[in-house]
């Protein structure tokens, strides 16, 4: 049992194309069963791809910071301080 399916259910308005709901009847008894399971991965791959991000961004930061350690900063042979 995922995270989400132990929250209580809450009803929400969605606007939805009438042609595309009653299409998807055809393919799905439980409309809302199927929208809460395609909105989940939905959740889920987004949760995921910045938590990548942040990752990203964190080994650039120290990428930048090993460089600063082991270089120096080029402004600093122009700094007039």
């Amino acid at each position: 049992m995922s995270a989400f399916e132990s929250i209580a259910k809450k009803p929400v308005n969605l606007s939805l194309s009438e042609a595309l709901v009653q299409e998807s009847r055809a393919y799905c008894g439980n409309l809302s069963a199927k929208v809460e399971e395609m909105l989940q991965a939905y959740v889920v791959s987004e949760r995921q791809a910045r938590q990548k991000h942040r990752e990203q961004a964190q080994r650039a930061v120290a990428d930048w910071n090993a460089l600063h350690d082991a270089s120096g900063s080029y402004a600093d042979g122009h700094s007039t301080l």
